[in-house]
């Protein structure tokens, strides 16, 4: 009893001694853009400072560096006729995934320069959103739009060599007119075993597992919804508690109302934040690591916006049109855009 209370008091001091987050003072914001030609780039996957891996609209999968020894890989056409329009990436240690929209679905691994499709889905309705990897790297999971009364969710356990479909069974029901957005490779959270997940279209809500996937919840947010166009483009958590939705209505794109809503709770209720205030529709939303979860940046097509105070505030730093940001460190990002890679760095 008195090792317990002795680890209790050391618990309250470590929590106590915090030094609470001082906002940094941002001399200079700088954006280089560089052209990527002939395709959409909606995922990236950082590697270090200088490297970004990237799929693309076109069946490409590459990687860019900034020193110009860009490197790409074209996927094969699919039965002769069908190139995959990617717009998701993952990475698990190894290998690299990359994930096509549309029907039919191809998701192919890319491994030491040799491209195999590890998962195909041939259905009307098949049109996959987003894929990431778990911490550990052995498990994966992929969200598409409902081909059923459910989210089309695939999964891997073996490091992506094969992947299986979960059934409705064992998922919440959608309803009529709930999907996702392949806007950005970010409607998917993970951190260790959990997994968010982020709605769109008739509801906008959050999906969410404790264990990889074989259990699963479903909760409510206050993002505007309703409309196919309509509801959470983003998702990101600092931590297991914190974390912050982003989106708002494709289709007027300027509107600045219910788009964004953060959450303390790890993920079961969810407050508006800036609402009516900038910024408007935003695909992407991506906490900047070591600032204590109060940094923030969200790109889209209206620009990018910066907040550093855990998103109740936000500045308009760039009219610049991203769809998606990943940060290295907390000084460097890479972005992506229509035929573009982008490199942010604060100083």
């Amino acid at each position: 009893m008195k090792r317990f209370s002795v680890l209790i008091l050391a618990a309250i001091i470590l929590i106590s001694c915090q030094t609470p987050y001082t906002p940094r003072n941002i001399t200079s914001v700088t954006i280089k853009s560089f052209p990527i030609e002939n395709t959409s780039i909606r995922a990236i996957q950082v590697i270090d400072s200088t490297r970004v891996a990237y799929a693309g609209s076109s069946g490409v999968m590459g990687v860019f560096s900034e020193d110009k020894k860009h490197s790409q890989a074209y996927f094969p056409s699919y039965q002769d006729s069908i190139k995959p329009n990617f717009r998701s990436i993952a990475f698990n240690g190894s290998d690299y995934f990359a994930l096509s929209i549309g029907n039919p679905a191809l998701l192919y691994k890319l491994s030491e320069g040799n491209t195999s499709l590890v998962y195909s889905e041939n259905k009307a309705k098949v049109f996959y959103d987003a894929i990431q990897f778990f911490e550990d790297k052995v498990h994966g999971i992929a969200v598409g739009d409902p081909t059923e009364n459910c989210a089309a969710i695939i999964v891997t356990e073996d490091r992506g060599k094969t992947w299986n479909k979960i059934p409705c069974s064992s998922l919440p029901i959608f309803e009529e007119g709930e999907a996702f957005f392949a806007a950005s490779n970010t409607n998917i959270k993970i951190k260790g075993s959990t997994v968010w997940i982020a709605s769109g279209g008739k509801k906008a809500r959050i999906l969410k597992s404790n264990d990889y996937g074989k259990t699963w919840d479903i909760f409510n947010t206050p993002l505007v919804q309703g409309k196919g166009p309509q509801g959470i483009y983003s998702i990101d958590f600092y931590d297991m508690n914190h974390g912050i939705v982003m989106g708002g209505d494709y289709s007027k794109p300027q509107e600045n109302t219910a788009n964004k809503a953060i959450t303390t709770d790890g993920g079961k209720t969810w407050k508006l934040v800036a609402d009516s205030q900038i910024p408007n529709y935003k695909s992407c939303v991506q906490y900047v690591p070591g600032t204590q979860g109060q940094e923030i940046f969200a790109v889209g097509k209206t620009g990018i916006a910066f907040s550093n105070d855990a998103g109740n505030t936000w500045k308009n730093i760039s009219k610049e049109s991203y769809y998606a940001i990943q940060f290295v460190d907390i000084n460097t990002a890479w972005l992506s855009g229509n035929n573009k890679i982008g490199k942010l760095v604060l100083k």
